[in-house]
This record gives C-alpha cells, structure tokens and sequence, in this order.
C-alpha cells in the first residue's frame, strides 16, 4: 500500500478538480441565496455577524455534504476523461500496470472523502442545523407555535395514551385518553375531557374524568371532576415530536428512534430513513467514484464533454430513483434499509458492467 508517484499524481488531480468544483457550486448556491433574503435581513436589521456565522456558516456544510458524492463523481469524469484524451492511460496500461491498480488511488481519496462526509453528517451539520434553523425561526420563517394535533403514543409497556390536540404553550391537552393492557387484554381505561400539567407537584392533573377497569371480565365505572395521576411522561416528552431530526447527531437519533419505536410513532420509518441516509450518503462515494472512473478511462472521440453528459444523466438518474424509493418506504412498499441502500446496489451493478468494459 505505499503512496507511489501515480497515486500522487491522481490524487492531486481528483483532490484539486473535487475541490475547486464544490466550491464555486456553494459559492453561486450562496450569492443567489443572500440575494433572495437580502431585503429580510436588512429589514429586520439583523447584525451582520449573526447573518454571517449563525446562518451561512451553518448552510456551507449542509451543501458540503448534500452535493459531495455528485461532485466526486463528475470531478472523476472530468480530470479523467482529461488523461485518457492525453492517452495517460494507455501509456500506464500498455507500461504493465493494471487498471485496478490505477484505480487505487481513486479509491484512497473516495474513502477520505467518504470518512469525512461521514463525521460532517452525523456530527458537525446537526449542531450546525440547530443554529441555522434557529436563527431562520426567529428572523426569516417566524411562524406562531400550533397545537399539535392526534397524538398516540405508548408510554410504558403496555400504557398507551391518546391526545386529540395538544397546548404546547400552556401544557394542556384536550379530549385524553389512557388505556392499560396487560398482554391483548385491556384491563382499565381513563378518558378526561382534558389534562394539565402541575409544574409545582410534577403531575397530570384531569377534569371530567371517566375510568373503566375489567377484572375477570367484571366492568368496574367510576367518574368524578379531578384527579391526579401521572403516566411516566412529561410534557417535554409529548412535545418532542416536533424535534427537528437534523439537529440530532447520530447518538442522538438513535437514541431517539428507540424512544419513538416503544411509543409506537407512526412517523418512525421518516427517522430511520434519515439515519439510513446518513449512513448510505458516504457509500455512494465509493461507488460513485468506481463508475467515473470505468466510464471514463476509455480514449473516444468526443472527449471530455461526452462524458460530463453521460455523467450528469447518471447522476440525475441516481437522484431519482433515491427519492423514489424513499416515497416507497414512506407508503410502506419498502423498509428503510431498503429505500436508502437500493440505488446503491443497482449502481453497484452499473459499476460491475462499466468495469466489464473499462480498458485492461
């Protein structure tokens, strides 16, 4: 595995091509971005240290990261398609090197570069979506706190609970439900026309209450105005449906999709696509990397410009078909794991049969 003359001549040429094209991409993403919200900023009067470090810092690596394994695979095409018109690699091939020799070093910077997408991913863009998303509540999309609506969520094993709409700001829920299973058996079931939460004694607090406990098939009815009872949550764990994903590090959202599988979200496959993306995001540098450099190491007329199209059409086509399969997996026609990782196993395939093709 020593680094020779070629694998720093490529590396070089991949590093500084991948470079200088992600870069003027956010550069232009940026300027067209401060031209549309210009006039929010300067009429909100927003210092221009937040505007700068709260905001743009906070979107570079967002772009970074969204657009690096598509900028892999078009910098690979083009500096290639560049060498193989200079006949470099037939000069390398016809010297007695082999062609996954030559690839080598495509696959050392894929995997730098897959690393780093990795830690930008899962733990420095979640923090930086916290401050980005803040700042764009509180100066550019400012929209008033709304109830939340149709909450069902099991609390303990075998404690679920119902919540037709919740208050987030005065912790009120209206038309409450809780209902205790043991096995598929209910055995009670309290329903309130509303609770509150009581900060000072750390509890639920129902009015109008009605419960109805079964024991041994026998149907128990009590109802009164107020009672007190809690049920293993507070208001910050019925709130936390509203956390925004993307500010959760990799830990966070795990811990956070075990939370949500045991109160029965229905939303669950939204987060476990989130983390599969983030996992399968950096792969598709390899991948990517792999089908550039089989397409275009092959010397053919039309030079570089033919291959950028084919590039750009793969790429286009690898877009689609990720957000395909991830509408599949929201419909529940696929897993997550499934939705995320297919379009890297058909690209996988179209690698195997560029590579088929590839000079030898």
């Amino acid at each position: 595995m020593k680094i020779t003359i070629l694998d720093r001549y490529i590396i070089k040429r991949f590093l500084g091509t991948f470079s200088v094209a992600i870069m003027l991409m956010i550069a232009i993403i940026l300027v067209f971005d401060l031209s549309e919200k210009l006039g929010k900023f300067m009429d909100n009067e927003i210092p221009a240290k937040l505007v700068i470090f709260d905001y743009y810092f906070s979107l570079v690596p967002y772009y970074l990261n969204i657009f690096m394994s598509l900028f892999i695979f078009i910098s690979i095409i083009f500096f290639t398609s560049k060498m193989a018109g200079r006949s470099e690699f037939i000069a390398m091939l016809t010297g007695g090197i082999s062609f996954m020799r030559i690839a080598r070093p495509y696959f050392i910077t894929a995997g730098i570069l897959a690393v780093f997408s990795f830690f930008l991913g899962n733990f420095i863009i979640p923090p930086a979506n916290k401050t980005r998303i803040e700042f764009e509540n509180q100066y550019i999309y400012y929209r008033p706190d709304q109830d939340m609506r149709n909450i069902h969520k099991q609390v303990h094993q075998g404690i679920f609970i119902y919540i037709k709409y919740y208050d987030k700001v005065n912790d009120i829920g209206h038309v409450f439900t809780l209902e205790q299973f043991q096995g598929s058996e209910l055995i009670s079931k309290l329903y309130a026309d509303n609770i509150f939460w009581d900060e000072e004694n750390q509890l639920w607090r129902a009015n109008n209450y009605n419960i109805r406990t079964i024991n041994n098939q026998v149907d128990n009815f009590s109802k009164g105005d107020v009672i007190d009872t809690t049920f293993y949550i507070t208001p910050d764990d019925i709130k936390e449906n509203s956390i925004n994903i993307s500010t959760l590090n990799l830990i966070e959202l795990d811990r956070f999709i075990h939370e949500q599988q045991l109160h029965g979200n229905e939303n669950i496959n939204n987060f476990l696509l989130e983390k599969h993306k983030r996992l399968a995001l950096p792969f598709s540098a390899f991948v990517l990397a792999f089908i550039g450099v089989s397409m275009s190491a092959r010397k053919k007329r039309g030079g570089t410009g033919i291959y950028l199209g084919i590039g750009i059409a793969l790429s286009f086509a690898y877009i689609l078909l990720s957000k395909l399969s991830d509408q599949w997996a929201l419909n529940g026609n696929l897993t997550p794991f499934l939705a995320v990782w297919t379009p890297n196993f058909i690209f996988v395939f179209v690698s195997f049969l560029l590579y088929r093709v590839a000079p030898k």
